[in-house]
């Protein structure tokens, strides 16, 4: 059973955290632990959503039961029923025994169901009447049995998005979503890095009974200017993977500099071979998106122009004040600042709702201030 983890021991109590966004879903955990509410974690894939499924079981009065992790989106759908709800001996061709199915297995504890997006919309149905009062029936079986064991659940995927194209019941959205731990990308809460960077070499330096010097001063702060597209899982396997090269000696600057150059060229060609895909965000990528971001906003300004002289509400010279920006002769540069000045005073210097037009971080726009001289 691939897709089953049984695990008995407390996980840690809480995620390490130090920026505000992971102490605030600390506080959530320890609040949502003592009851029996179902919860819906959500984030980009690599975050750490098992790890708040396992901090929420572990702070809960079930700690002492089973945890069982079901990764709903490795299961074909004509057997996920029976995996998760147990079959009847001779329900069907290969059911040779009862079996029970995780549900049952986690009887008295805590389910996590990760990838529920992927779940078949057939199975959605019983799954609901297990949330709504824990009965379920085996497959092959007329006779409901009762359940009694915490869900939570976890996807990568807009669950919202999945309802409107009729790919996920609503109803069981509306049920899941009641307490919803969302939890920001690695990027997006940068003041972690180098928690979990220390956190990792340390656990990988027990776990393998190796002497690690450390890094030196500045190194781990490169690791703050990467995207991380794989998140936390991705950084996991980045540390580890500079102690086994550098022999878990001291790993400095240039060590971790030179291996996220090869880190990041690797990654863009297995992108070309369709091999992976990482959505890897560089100073080019950056620029490229203000750029047509630029040119958006001036075609709409242009469109705005024609409407309204079509419908002669502005005179020519007002409607021309509008349409001010850079030619496509201007530099990148120039296009450039001068589509973060206009939209930050668009924003009376608000940077959080500038960067969410731009399309870019907080800590990129920042930066970008500071190299424009717009401070």
């Amino acid at each position: 059973m691939q897709n089953l983890e049984v695990n008995n021991q407390l996980a840690p109590n809480l995620l390490i955290s130090k920026s505000s966004e992971m102490q605030e879903i600390n506080n959530v955990i320890k609040q949502v632990a003592i009851t029996d509410i179902a919860v819906l974690i959500t984030g980009e894939s690599g975050v750490g959503k098992e790890l708040v499924a396992h901090a929420i079981h572990s702070n809960s009065s079930r700690s002492k039961k089973p945890i069982i992790t079901v990764n709903c989106g490795a299961i074909p759908e004509g057997i996920i029923e029976s995996e998760l709800f147990g079959h009847e001996k001779g329900s069907f061709t290969g059911a040779i025994e009862l079996r029970k199915g995780y549900f049952e297995l986690a009887e008295n504890g805590t389910i996590f169901l990760d990838e529920i997006g992927e779940l078949p919309l057939s199975t959605q149905v019983k799954f609901l009447r297990i949330l709504e009062n824990g009965e379920f029936m085996r497959v092959g079986s007329s006779l409901p049995k009762k359940v009694n064991v915490r869900v939570i659940a976890a996807t990568n995927k807009n669950l919202q998005t999945l309802v409107s194209n009729k790919l996920f019941r609503a109803d069981l959205f509306y049920r899941l979503r009641t307490v919803n731990i969302h939890i920001p990308p690695l990027r997006e809460r940068v003041e972690d890095i180098i928690e979990l960077a220390n956190k990792f070499s340390a656990d990988f330096s027990i776990r393998n009974k190796i002497t690690f010097t450390g890094f030196a001063d500045g190194a781990l702060e490169i690791l703050k200017e990467y995207y991380w597209p794989g998140n936390v899982r991705e950084l996991k396997n980045v540390i580890e993977s500079l102690l086994v090269i550098n022999h878990a000696n001291l790993i400095s600057q240039s060590d971790i500099e030179n291996f996220l150059k090869k880190y990041e060229s690797q990654n863009s060609l297995e992108t070309e071979r369709g091999l992976q895909l990482y959505p890897i965000k560089n100073e080019l990528e950056e620029r490229v998106l203000i750029y047509r971001a630029l040119v958006d906003l001036k075609n709409d300004i242009y469109e705005i122009k024609n409407i309204l002289k079509d419908k002669n509400l502005v005179s020519q010279n007002g409607v021309e004040n509008l349409t001010a920006l850079p030619a496509h002769n201007c530099s990148l540069d120039e296009m450039e600042r001068k589509l973060i000045t206009e939209t930050l005073e668009n924003f009376h210097g608000n940077r959080r709702l500038a960067s969410k037009k731009l399309k870019i971080s907080e800590r990129t726009l920042y930066r970008k201030i500071k190299e424009y001289g717009l401070l």
